[in-house]
């Protein structure tokens, strides 16, 4: 398939999003049972909020661009029955309006108690909106990441891996960069993110690897022969089936060679799990990490992200391609 920029900031964009907000309420809910102890919580729950709200809605914009009629996007909600685009429409900016809220409770310090748990520990407004948004990050991912596995024709796309490589992707970076955060506004809580983002970024490096492996062993369902209804053993494709390019050549191939898709398939596994964990590991064994460390850590995993998400779909080979294979 021919990977679209657009798509590819989309969904790399609102995946760190996901995850820096997921990373937010984890520690807000270790500091609930008095597993951590947050000397300066209301800044950096509400930073934090910010950041993730910024890059929800970067990633909210780039969607943008790859609508041929951008004053018609809305209409895209019309088909949430049947339409996992539709349902993601309509789950990202409920999950937005719940990021905003749950920053404004901590800015604000409006935190009504709204019940008591057995154990006699209080859970206030915020609480309750860190539960509903981590839901809805969830349900945002699995939206996402729907959109291609539900596709049986896509078989690279076509499996459960996708959606769990979509959660502990997104939930890697958040966590990093939740790190950079906490470096710079509570330094307390750094080593408690670098160490969760080392065990995420190692699950997301078993995901992605095994999406590979079985990928790899995928084979064609169908051959030359039954493209074209031809049964003769042999068959050569002179021409691509057109005197010139055409929506099918230009969309559903990406046109790149294959020593190219193996230079992105190392980068993104060096950028996005090598690299990364290698300095999140060292950061958590040293006792005074470097912000500036850690932010160089984010870059290169999202950067590795990106490359990942363009070898994504540029992997993923329409059946259609076995008529459309050459350009005379």
């Amino acid at each position: 398939m021919q990977p679209a920029f657009s798509v590819i900031l989309l969904t790399t964009l609102i995946g760190v999003g996901q995850g820096l907000f997921l990373a937010l309420f984890t520690a807000q809910s270790y500091a609930l049972f008095d597993l951590l102890v947050i000397e300066n919580g209301r800044a950096f729950y509400t930073q934090g909020s910010l950041l993730a709200l910024l890059f929800l809605g970067a990633g909210l914009l780039a969607s943008f661009f790859h609508l041929g009629h951008p004053e018609r996007g809305w209409r895209a909600i019309a088909q949430w029955r049947t339409s996992w685009l539709s349902r993601e429409v309509i789950v990202l900016p409920a999950f937005m309006g719940t990021v905003f809220l749950y920053g404004v409770a901590h800015l604000s310090g409006w935190k009504p108690v709204l019940a008591i748990l057995p154990s006699g520990i209080p859970v206030d407004a915020s609480v309750v909106l860190g539960v509903i948004g981590t839901l809805l990050a969830f349900a945002l991912f699995l939206c996402t990441a729907m959109i291609y596995a539900c596709l049986p024709f896509l078989r690279e796309w076509h499996s459960p891996l996708t959606v769990f490589n979509y959660i502990v992707l997104g939930g890697a970076s958040g966590f990093t960069l939740a790190s950079v955060l906490a470096a710079h506004a509570a330094p307390e809580l750094t080593r408690f993110f670098v160490v969760w983002a080392v065990i995420i970024t190692l699950f997301a490096w078993i995901g992605r690897s095994a999406s590979l492996i079985r990928n790899s062993r995928l084979k064609p369902k169908s051959t030359l022969q039954t493209a074209i209804g031809v049964k003769h053993p042999k068959i050569v494709q002179k021409s691509q089936g057109f005197t010139g390019g055409s929506f099918n050549t230009r969309e559903f191939f990406h046109g790149r060679t294959h020593s190219l898709l193996r230079s992105v398939k190392w980068s993104f596994l060096f950028g996005v799990f090598v690299i990364p964990t290698g300095l999140l590991a060292a950061a958590a064994a040293d006792s005074e990490v470097s912000g500036r460390v850690l932010a160089v850590t984010f870059g290169v995993q999202y950067f590795g992200l990106m490359a990942e998400r363009w070898f994504f779909f540029a992997q993923a080979s329409h059946p259609q391609n076995l008529y459309y294979q050459v350009i005379a």
